[in-house]
């Protein structure tokens, strides 16, 4: 895979052009081998994109690229080295924790010994990468393409506006929804787009062909236009596309201006139907240009748009947007019955018939899915053939254009690199995956295949969820859900999935007991229980190992002494009494799920050796007694979740974690104190604390002074946590952004320290808090506030005055608050008509306060 050889060439020229590297590559003696190597990686860099396009075709070059991606795998491989042992020295200098050894490595009696080791490894890795850099030429590759995605001349596959009713099964109640949207009389604009969404094959070209063609819309409409888009907006080819469906054909040496008068003249005073089928554009420009010459006279008008990318219904300014799902399974069984039998034929073949359903059920309602495998079944009525394509990875099968992994691989193509790369690390998932967005974006985080943040106050997180939500805009992931602790989750659909290991073979796999296993895979999930040590033997450069189900000790043992670049371990619903002491010689490691492991009492103390570790989750460990005391050496940390038998999370552990961006404390029931006796500047990067669960946590407050970089707050389930004190400094520096109290019996109003984020906070929920009251007089003062939610607060009474002068509300909801009076609400609604979007429940006490 082309990708993840560019994709490490840039991590590699990452890691070279770093400050790290600038500075300890004279003090080593190795800067010319490795300024020699930045020279040849960003040589072949150049090419790889070509190579991408044209290894397909010959054979050789994707040999070369099979030995590219090798050597650079190498290559990254040292480099980390270096960086672990900066860490390590970085961590003696801060903590004077680490071994003896390590600080005699540093020493200045031993400085020669560094050097050695070291320039001994790159000058071998410079060598390799210069005699591979040499082959290049051979191919003539062109240098410096950027990346391109596939030209409207080759993807362009035009549609037409004639389909055969009979031929359509099962989208009925779709086609009826459609229509109501296409006969509505909007009172606000002359001309409304409505946009139909969903994954490649799913037929929402077919459907809009249904609604263009109904008798209410050929009657309701005076003029009907159908342009097949493709990729290509290109505004002088679309309207003539229009005028020609419109008016048969039209003089092709038209000017722009005279194509634009035609297109008035054409469109003055008719309601019309426009259909734009496969939009791909995001240029928001291009659109407005397009939809100026099309606001017509006559109140009515529709343009009905078919896309794969919610991002474009959002460019294009869509009045509603109707989200296409799959066919259920008995029209997709009768869609598969219709084109893999002749006339009659199913009858005479019961056996084929139900192979022919377990073969629909892999479809997952995807008609061109189903046609593609019905297809390759026609008039075939030998068993063996039919479970050959049950039992058949559908990548392997031979696929027609127009086919459905073709026509995934078009929404694939279409994307940019840092997207291809982060959706096809995807596949080592197995089908099915519940991802969550911090996981998967932690998960990419180690692979290092996320791009720098474009700004300062940017992070990487950030970074990583700005990719997700690309990827569920187009389409590659699917059913997303949000929680009320910020994060969400969301799936693959098992095509999108088979996409995405075509994409990935022979790096990612999903191993079972009867998998064959490339030596060249370096990313590994288990599937199965009770797998064989002996499935290893032939991998060497293994990155992730990821258990789905419980695995022996063994293999987990085997597994750390032969993957020493270990990026990813997730052992997660693992039942592991004590993790192997080597578990500490994993120094590229940057990321550990043990969560829901529910016997472990103690991590290995060499855990902290893991320098590199960016990610550790502990949640659900219900057992875990304490977190290591040198935890504080694991310097790299940016993310960390945890459960906990301990009574408190000292200031000399967690507290001295300063890379933490993310902390998330659930279900410590012994829990009393957090941080306790923290200074100024702990944690002064963490953006996000989330305590649930802890129900003998008694204070927060002293902790939260010393938090300046913290956006997102939330409590829930904390029966003792009242968050006031007495000793409230008023002089804080917060920037909070976000804060969600749920379930927190004692607090009875809002703390004092909250003003200091006056200027910043945007979002302010409060439920389930059963002695709140009262919304506190200052809560004007909060002159960012977006959306303010009180829920399920029995007792809560009165809101302030002044509640005019949240001028940036946008959101405000009261619900299940019976204290709250009539006569309150109508004064404040009043207040606040600025707001668009107010909900107060009707269930109030009219007596009270009226």
């Amino acid at each position: 895979m082309a990708e993840i050889g560019y994709g490490i060439a840039v991590k590699v020229l990452e890691l070279l052009g770093s400050r790290t590297f600038q500075e300890i590559s004279s003090a080593w003696g190795v800067k010319s081998d490795l300024t020699k190597l930045e020279g040849t990686v960003e040589a072949i860099k150049a090419v790889l994109l070509d190579a991408e396009e044209k290894q397909a075709s010959d054979q050789r070059l994707s040999v070369w690229l099979g030995k590219l991606k090798d050597v650079l795998k190498d290559a990254e491989n040292v480099l980390d080295e270096f960086q672990y042992i900066v860490l390590q020295k970085e961590v003696m200098k801060k903590n004077g924790s680490t071994s003896k050894k390590v600080s005699n490595f540093f020493s200045s009696s031993n400085p020669l010994a560094v050097s050695f080791e070291m320039a001994h490894k790159i000058k071998g890795i410079r060598k390799r990468v210069d005699e591979i850099a040499a082959e290049k030429d051979k191919f003539n590759l062109a240098q410096g393409l950027v990346d391109r995605k596939l030209s409207m001349q080759e993807r362009r596959e035009m549609t037409h506006s004639f389909v055969d009713p009979r031929n359509v099964i099962g989208r009925d109640d779709a086609k009826k929804q459609i229509l109501d949207l296409l006969m509505q009389q909007d009172a606000d604009r002359n001309v409304n787009v409505i946009s139909m969404v969903g994954i490649g094959g799913l037929g929402k070209t077919t459907l809009a062909k249904l609604v263009y063609n109904d008798e209410l819309v050929v009657g309701h409409f005076q003029l009907r236009m159908w342009v097949c888009v493709s990729e290509d907006f290109d505004v002088i080819w679309l309207i003539k596309e229009i005028l020609k469906s419109a008016l048969g054909k039209i003089d092709e040496t038209l000017s722009l201006d005279w194509l634009q008068i035609h297109l008035r003249e054409l469109i003055k005073d008719k309601k019309f139907l426009l259909v734009l089928d496969d939009v791909w554009n995001e240029d928001r420009k291009k659109w407005i240009e397009l939809e100026n010459l099309l606001l017509g006279d006559c109140k009515g008008s529709k343009i009905l748009v078919t896309t794969r990318n919610s991002s474009v219904a959002t460019i294009m300014g869509t009045a509603t947007t109707y989200n296409l799902k799959g066919l259920p399974e008995e029209d997709c069984m009768s869609l598969f019955v219709k084109l893999a039998f002749k006339v009659g034929q199913e009858n005479q073949y019961p056996n084929l018939l139900n192979i022919g359903r377990e073969i629909v059920k892999i479809c997952k309602g995807v008609p061109l899915a189903v046609s593609t495998l019905a297809g390759l079944l026609y008039s075939k009525v030998d068993e063996h053939d039919w479970k050959s394509i049950r039992d058949n990875e559908i990548w392997n099968l031979e696929q027609k254009e127009g086919d459905i992994l073709p026509a995934l691989k078009l929404s694939y193509n279409q994307l940019p690199f840092h997207l291809k790369q982060c959706f096809a690390y995807c596949s080592v998932f197995p089908k099915d995956y519940n991802f969550n967005n911090r996981l998967l974006i932690q998960f990419w985080m180690a692979h290092g295949i996320l791009q720098s943040p474009a700004n300062e106050s940017q992070e990487l997180e950030d970074v990583g969820d700005l990719y997700i939500k690309e990827l569920l805009s187009r389409s590659f992931f699917q059913d997303f859900q949000q929680s009320i602790s910020l994060n969400y989750t969301f799936k693959m659909h098992d095509l999108v999935h088979d996409l995405a290991l075509s994409i990935a073979k022979g790096e990612c796999s999903v191993v079972t007991k009867k998998s064959t296993l490339a030596a060249e895979v370096c990313h590994l999930s288990f599937l199965e229980n009770g797998q064989e040590v002996t499935t290893l033997e032939k991998l060497s450069k293994v990155q992730t190992i990821i258990f789905i189900t419980e695995q022996p000790a063994s293999l987990l043992e085997a597994c750390i002494a032969r993957f020493k670049y270990l990026r990813v371990l997730d052992l997660s619903k693992s039942s592991f009494e004590v993790l192997p002491s080597s578990i500490g010689s994993l120094k590229h490691l940057r990321y550990l799920d043990l969560s829901d492991n529910h016997i472990i009492k103690q991590l290995p103390d060499s855990i902290c050796k893991l320098h590199s570790l960016q990610t550790l989750v502990l949640d659900d460990c219900s057992n875990l007694e304490r977190l290591p005391k040198g935890i504080r050496d694991i310097i790299s940390l940016r993310f960390l979740v945890v459960t906990t038998k301990h009574t408190c999370l000292s200031e000399k552990a967690v507290g001295c974690l300063d890379s933490l961006r993310f902390l998330g404390i659930g279900d410590c029931k012994n829990l009393r104190c957090v941080f306790e006796g923290m200074e100024e500047g702990c944690l002064n990067n963490l953006r996000t604390l989330i305590v649930v669960g802890c129900p003998s946590l008694t204070t927060l407050s002293l902790s939260i002074k010393h938090l300046t970089a913290l956006e997102n707050l939330i409590i829930e389930d904390c029966e003792e946590l009242s968050l006031t004190n007495k000793e409230e400094n008023q002089d804080l520096k917060l920037s909070l952004r976000l804060m969600k109290f749920y379930n927190l019996p004692k607090l009875e109003i809002l703390p004092q320290w909250l003003q200091a984020s006056a200027n910043t906070l945007q979002h302010l929920e409060i439920a389930d808090c059963s002695y709140f009251t009262a919304l506190p007089e200052w809560l004007p003062h909060l002159k960012s506030l977006q959306t303010l939610r009180i829920k399920y607060c029995p007792l809560f009474s009165s809101l302030p005055e002044g509640m005019q002068d949240l001028t940036a509300l946008r959101e405000f909801q009261i619900e299940d608050c019976p204290k709250l009076s009539r006569k309150c609400r109508e004064e404040v609604i009043h207040k606040i008509a600025h707001v668009p979007n107010i909900d107060f429940d009707d269930d109030f006490d009219e007596d009270s306060g009226s």
